[in-house]
């Protein structure tokens, strides 16, 4: 099977909000009126962010869901997406399972695949997708990291820690029973994005972004961006691991041999959770409430935006914690 032969049977579709789709040179887009475009690329390569056996299906799901939390970080509503697909070789069946679990993700969210590029290489994944926002009264309603304040709460969506979890489970690096390292891989390879609580959340946070390198890490761009600091309750954190809550509810007790300060780690800087962390003001935490309930995602307040700068750590108890958790860094 040649080149286009490939791109004809698995990923050509006909164009709906594109102006023009696969099969020219270029895709045309045409941005409604009263709106900005909102952009955003992600490479995945093999043996780096994910393992050569994941399941191409979970594979196609996820490399399109790690753009799409990139939109919902930005509060951008998805539009289209391009493609590029370095293979070792054609695979016919390994095709058709990529392409199912992408194209099912990105009929999911209203988002076509328009154009891209194939060549035959190490397996190498890049999707660049587009967004838009709306630009009300001359000003973008885009969510930014560089608009957290002294005071604002911090808050982060659904879980944490558990696609970390079941890396090292896979790598050999922890033991889980069978039935978790089931519920974790799937935390792992099919994240779900969150797009809808990003839009719900347009006029309500005041600084976003996606939870893809760990949770302080992350935090940390935002307080940059912004020119702040924060106080970060850590068992809260952890309390959102839902492996740990889990076993607790299932067997009464913890069957997993994790000292606390692992956990924290799984936590704090884990890693592909793909969960939203935002900012906002304290006196929207019903607005936030009523986001997270119109969106159908769970948020959790972890902690608050500070003036003095530096990131700080404490317990349930109001302790403080030493911070010694670092996040994913590619060149580290």
């Amino acid at each position: 099977m040649g080149e286009f032969d490939l791109i004809a049977r698995y990923f050509k579709r006909p164009a709906r909000r594109a102006v023009l789709g696969v099969g020219d040179d270029c895709a045309l887009l045409q941005p409604r009126p009263g709106t900005q475009m909102a952009i955003s690329t992600d490479m995945l390569v093999a043996g780096r962010h994910f393992l050569t056996e994941t399941d191409p299906c979970r594979l196609g799901h996820k490399s399109l869901a790690v753009n799409l939390s990139d939109l919902a970080a930005c509060g951008a509503q998805p539009l289209a997406f391009t493609l590029a697909l370095s293979l070792p070789r054609v695979d016919e069946s390994w095709l058709a399972a990529f392409a199912q679990g992408l194209l099912a993700l990105a009929d999911a969210h209203g988002c076509e695949l328009i154009g891209g590029d194939t060549t035959c290489g190490p397996l190498n994944i890049c999707i660049t997708v587009f967004g838009e926002v709306p630009v009300v009264a001359g000003r973008s309603q885009a969510l930014l990291r560089s608009g957290a304040q002294p005071g604002d709460d911090i808050y982060v969506s659904g879980t944490l820690g558990d696609a970390r979890l079941a890396l090292d489970a896979l790598l050999g690096k922890t033991v889980l029973p069978d039935d978790v390292l089931v519920a974790t891989r799937l935390r792992l390879e099919q994240p779900t994005p969150r797009v809808a609580l990003g839009l719900a959340l347009r006029d309500v946070a005041s600084a976003a972004l996606d939870v893809s390198d760990g949770l302080l890490g992350d935090l940390g761009h935002i307080l940059e961006s912004s020119a702040m600091g924060a106080t970060v309750d850590a068992d809260v954190a952890t309390s959102l691991i839902a492996t740990r809550a889990l076993s607790i509810r299932v067997r009464g007790q913890f069957n997993i041999n994790l000292s606390e300060d692992k956990w924290r780690r799984y936590a704090l800087s884990g890693g592909d959770d793909y969960e939203l962390l935002f900012t906002a003001p304290a006196h929207l935490r019903e607005a936030v409430q009523a986001a997270s309930r119109a969106s159908q995602t769970p948020v959790t307040r972890i902690g608050q935006i500070n003036a003095e700068p530096g990131l700080r750590l404490i317990d349930s108890q109001g302790q403080p914690l030493a911070n010694s958790y670092t996040s994913f860094d590619h060149f580290a």
